[in-house]
């Protein structure tokens, strides 16, 4: 397994992704992280559709301040820079989610599902628990453009906000992961077996293509509505018992929907309705497991 794809192959790249607003793909060998790298270049005032992928993060993170860490050529590691309305900036990572879990579908012929707010999943079955595949991280700048000296205030409706929307996907840990990881995380060349996985390259061109339709549908205002049910077909969360921790306290109860900008509703054990719009999920009783898609070349 290459580190990190010739020149070439970048090219390639660029070349599937022509006609979308994300082909400028930058694979770069090790950086810090590629959440600060684009955050970075959106201040130095470079356009929306960059991407950057990194084929090591010494300085990866993820919420809370959390690391993330994996070894060389293992994951696909990237950051795509978008500066969307600040009416659908809260969909974002929503939106990135869907389109890797869809992009992992039709490339290994699994079928992850979307834990709220950030992870793909594969899910337990009681036996074993729900195993991480992948997890987002949005970060933004609000509003863009504005400096410490002129102060903070909320961005106006129809104001572009920038976004630096990370996610990093399990790859190909050479068939398992290690000890320490094994019962809460999963690579797709695991859930592929004996089968080979995606290679990274093909994994980002498939995630990208469906992120612009996404995205390109966001930013219309015509596909907000229709990105909170794709989301809810996938998801893990809803309709399971959860314990939601908030930092200061926990939420105990039933998921049952998002709203508009892409929050939990949670009816707790007292029958009242809780919006929450960060927290860590627990879920308490096991999600029924995902089909595994059978491959096409997959005897009957």
């Amino acid at each position: 397994m290459r580190a990190v794809p010739d020149p070439q192959d970048v090219d390639q790249i660029r070349s599937a992704l022509v006609g979308t607003r994300l082909s400028d793909v930058r694979w770069i060998a090790q950086t810090g992280s590629t959440n600060a790298d684009v955050l970075e270049l959106a201040r130095q005032g470079e356009p929306e559709g960059i991407v950057v992928v990194a084929d090591h993060q010494t300085a990866g993170r993820g919420r809370r301040g959390r690391t993330w860490e994996a070894p060389p050529g293992a994951s696909l590691m990237l950051t795509v820079l978008l500066r969307p309305p600040v009416e659908v900036a809260g969909l974002v990572t929503m939106a990135v989610a869907l389109s890797a879990a869809e992009a992992v579908e039709e490339l290994a012929g699994i079928a992850p599902r979307l834990k709220w707010p950030n992870d793909l999943i594969w899910p337990g079955d009681g036996r074993a628990p729900d195993r991480k595949l992948a997890g987002v991280l949005a970060e933004a700048d609000w509003p863009s453009g504005s400096t410490i000296a002129g102060g903070w205030s909320p961005p106006g409706r129809g104001q572009r906000v920038v976004v630096a929307v990370g996610i990093g996907i399990n790859v190909d840990w050479g068939g398992s992961m290690p000890p320490e990881l094994a019962a809460t995380a999963v690579a797709l060349d695991e859930l592929t077996a004996p089968e080979p996985a995606p290679t990274r390259a093909e994994l980002l061109v498939g995630f990208l293509h469906r992120l612009d339709r996404a995205y390109v549908d966001l930013v219309d205002g015509e596909g907000a509505t229709a990105l909170r049910a794709a989301w809810e077909d996938r998801s893990a969360t809803i309709g399971q018992q959860v314990r939601v921790d908030l930092g200061t306290d926990d939420v105990v109860g039933t998921a049952v929907g998002v709203t508009e900008e892409g929050h939990l509703v949670v009816e707790t054990l007292d029958g009242e309705r809780r919006v929450l719009a960060v927290g860590d999920v627990v879920h308490l009783r096991p999600a029924a497991p995902a089909p595994r898609h059978r491959r096409t070349s997959d005897p009957a």
